[in-house]
C-alpha cells in the first residue's frame, strides 16, 4: 500500500482555495471559553498534568496574540515544549505518517522553509480572520512539523 502524500495534497488545495470568499464572522464575546472548559473538564479528569500543560501553552499563545507576535516555528515550538513537557521541540527530520500509515506528510529540503512562508501568511490582513485561522490550523496539521503532538499544536 502506497501512502497518500497528505502534505502535497494540502498544498494544492491551499493554493487553489478561494480564501477571499471565506465567511466573515462577526466578533462575538463567548459565554464560555470552550478550550479552557475542555481542559478543566474531561482533560483534567483524565490527566491533570496534561491539562495544566495545555492551559499554560494556551496562556502563552493568547499572550503572544495580544502582543501581535508573528506566528513562526520558534513560537510554535515554545508552546509545543510546554504541552509535551519537553526540553526541545525541533522540526521533524523524517516523513511523518498518519491513519495507520495510509497518509504520509513528506519531508523535502524545502519543507521547513515552505512551512515558514505559510505561517507568515497568517498575518495577511486582506484575508478574513476565519480564513487565516483555518489555513494556519491546517498548515500545522499537514506540515506535521513536530514528531509528536501536532494535533495539539494545531489547536
Amino acid at each position: 500500500m502506497t501512502a497518500i502524500d497528505g502534505l502535497s495534497t494540502w498544498l494544492r488545495v491551499r493554493r487553489d482555495a478561494d480564501w477571499q470568499r471565506a465567511p466573515v464572522l462577526r466578533r462575538v464575546q463567548p459565554a464560555t471559553d470552550g478550550f479552557r472548559a475542555w481542559c478543566e473538564g474531561p482533560v483534567r479528569r483524565r490527566d491533570p498534568v496534561r491539562a495544566n500543560r495545555l492551559l499554560t501553552a494556551y496562556t502563552l499563545a493568547r499572550a503572544a496574540a495580544a502582543h501581535r507576535c508573528p506566528l513562526d516555528f520558534t513560537l510554535l515550538a515554545t508552546w509545543q515544549r510546554e504541552v509535551l513537557g519537553a526540553a526541545e521541540a525541533p522540526f521533524r527530520v523524517n516523513d511523518a505518517y498518519a491513519k495507520a500509515g495510509r497518509e504520509r506528510y513528506g519531508l523535502t529540503p524545502r519543507t521547513q522553509a515552505d512551512f515558514a512562508v505559510c505561517l507568515r501568511e497568517a498575518i495577511e490582513t486582506e484575508l478574513p480572520p476565519a480564513a487565516r485561522a483555518a489555513r494556519a490550523y491546517l498548515d500545522v496539521a499537514f506540515f506535521h512539523p513536530f514528531t509528536d503532538g501536532n494535533a495539539r499544536a494545531a489547536c
